[in-house]
């Protein structure tokens, strides 16, 4: 178990959270954004202050990697890895995705068998979106998707899939399956973070902090390339 300080910062909510062996110890949420250049260094130092006055010790930095908006998720990732660099703690990143279907799952919205989709706006009918079953396994990995009525009709046609996140809304008018259920609600949040932050420090996955960087376009450039659809947020 450790203490983490959890950074979230990919749409345009600014997040950041404090736990210690899996439990929420400190939450600071700002959703009149973007402003995360303005409200996340105070959020981490209040954390930080946190930290000290209970005289605890920081083992990680969690930071969501994205995908997601290229300013908010840059701010994000640079603040962790200068704390992980100051502090001599490793990095440990979380996709964005997978904290969205997290927290849909806590939150009861889905059922055994469900398919989880959380979705991240781009421009038009455009969103980076993943599906993930109920325990959280990815059973499509994260793409950038061009949505209409059969961009998720294999998974549809197999039973319900829960859509959610900021991208749900705008497609709703094109999926009109039967099984598409579309939630609302559920925006990545660094306290969300905190179970699979955990989870990755017992398996020691962190990140080389000098080399690491965001899931924002880089894996992308492909598709980027092919379609001429995506551009940068």
């Amino acid at each position: 178990m450790a203490c983490i300080l959890h950074i979230e910062t990919s749409t345009t909510v600014c997040s950041v959270a404090l736990s210690l062996d899996g439990n929420l110890l400190f939450d600071r949420v700002h959703r009149e954004g973007p402003s995360h250049a303005a409200v996340l260094a105070p959020f981490v130092e209040e954390g930080l202050a946190y930290l000290r006055s209970e005289g605890l010790h920081l083992d990680a930095v969690a930071v969501s990697s994205g995908p997601g908006s290229y300013t908010g998720l840059r701010i994000g990732v640079s603040t962790a890895k200068g704390l992980c660099y100051a502090l001599d703690v490793p990095l440990i990143a979380i996709g964005t995705l997978e904290v969205m279907a997290s927290q849909a799952v806590d939150a009861g919205l889905c059922g055994e068998g469900d398919l989880l989709c959380p979705m991240i706006d781009a421009r038009r009918m455009e969103v980076y979106a993943a599906v993930y079953d109920t325990k959280l396994q990815p059973v499509r990995i994260t793409q950038a998707d061009i949505v209409d009525e059969a961009t998720y009709l294999p998974y549809l046609e197999g039973g319900r899939v829960l859509f959610f996140g900021n991208g749900a809304p705008k497609c709703r008018t094109s999926i009109g399956h039967a099984h598409a259920v579309f939630a609302e609600g559920i925006e990545p949040l660094a306290s969300s973070m905190i179970a699979l932050a955990e989870r990755a420090w017992m398996e020691k996955r962190f990140e080389d902090v000098a080399y690491f960087e965001p899931f924002y376009l880089k894996e992308f450039v492909a598709t980027q390339a092919k379609n001429k659809v995506l551009t940068p947020q």
